[in-house]
Parts: C-alpha cells; structure tokens; sequence
C-alpha cells in the first residue's frame, strides 16, 4: 500500500533468445552459461578480501568444471523429439 508500485513492476522484462528458452538443448546451453558466469565473476572478485581466502585449487576446479561443461555443450549436445 506504498506510494510507488513494487520494484519488479518498475524493472524492465528480461527476454532471453530463443536458443536459451526454448530451443533443443536449452537445458544445457543455460547451464554451461551459468558455470562460466560463476567461474567468471569468482575471477573478477577474487583480489577482495572473503574470495582471497579460497585456496587455489577450489579456483582452479571451477574454472576446469566451467571447461568441461562447455566442452560437453559443444560436442555432445542434447537432442529431444
């Protein structure tokens, strides 16, 4: 019962390509997509002070998982009917 309308009414949409909502292998596409995003935004915020106590190799391993996600999503992708 606020003066302004709820925050998400104010945002604009967020439409997403076909390739990542409805296409085959959507699934896999938006997965990959989102392991490299993490391993991506743990690079980019590693210097600061809670990600500088990660040890490497946890850093390492997400880089490799975020790898060999996209390595699947590239020679095996899934096929639905």
């Amino acid at each position: 019962m606020g003066l302004l309308p709820p925050i998400r009414d104010r945002l604009p949409k967020l439409v997403l390509p076909a390739a990542l909502t409805s296409l085959p292998g959507w699934r896999q596409r938006q997965r990959a997509l989102r392991v490299w995003a993490a391993a991506g935004l743990l690079m980019v915020l590693r210097p600061y002070l809670p990600l500088r106590l990660l040890p490497g190799w946890l850093v390492g391993g997400l880089l490799v998982w975020a790898l060999v996600e996209l390595l699947l999503w590239l020679w095996w992708p899934r096929r639905s009917a």
